[in-house]
């Protein structure tokens, strides 16, 4: 059984759709008119295996803001449609990812409890069209819509490019560990027999 989702969001600001498939090779589709943002999402879905395509037209005459917070939250309620009840899942997942001088650790816990500890020194204001103090806003809206416990550390890195990059492939080899099955038990794993 494939573990998928289809989610479109559409605001006066932006018009965002997410088809998401859980079990898939790593193919990717994403236009989202920032092309810096389209290849971090390329490589999130590469590196976790996700079949990803992201379709957001956004207000960028203003700037990137809405366009990556909002897609941010339809992929994060991407996410949390196709894990499901979470029964059989490891739930937990934590990388350390090298990318050069950048080093970044990332942990996930899919509880149904959102909350993000988010802790980088992005030197750089921009990186491509990216502004890149938005990729706090990102994944603060990811974690806040998929209801999972989200920790981002920058441990080494002076490159914006490297430390954001390494940032995505963190992530995603994080939650392709906790959305992995746990082939021990059937249920929810937790002492509360619910998520």
């Amino acid at each position: 059984m494939t573990r998928t989702a289809q989610i479109d969001r559409k605001t006066k600001e932006t018009d965002i759709s997410i088809s998401l498939n859980l079990d898939g090779t790593g193919e990717a589709e994403i236009a989202t008119g920032i092309g810096f943002f389209d290849h971090m999402l390329e490589g999130f879905s590469r590196h976790g295996f996700f079949d990803l395509k992201c379709r957001a037209a956004g207000d960028l005459h203003v700037d990137g803001h809405h366009t990556v917070e909002d897609t941010g939250i339809v992929l994060g309620q991407a996410i949390a449609g196709a894990v499901g009840d979470k029964k059989g899942i490891r739930r937990y997942g934590h990388f350390i990812l090298p990318m050069d001088d950048a080093l970044v650790l990332c942990a996930v816990d899919l509880c149904g409890r959102p909350y993000l500890n988010f802790d980088a020194r992005l030197q750089t204001p921009r990186v491509g069209g990216l502004d890149t103090e938005l990729i706090r806003e990102f994944f603060y809206a990811v974690s806040y819509s998929a209801g999972m416990n989200l920790h981002i550390k920058q441990l080494d890195g002076s490159n914006a490019h490297h430390i954001i990059e390494a940032m995505f492939k963190a992530f995603a080899k994080a939650l392709d560990m906790a959305v992995c099955a746990e082939p021990r038990t059937a249920d929810v794993l937790s002492t509360k027999g619910s998520l």
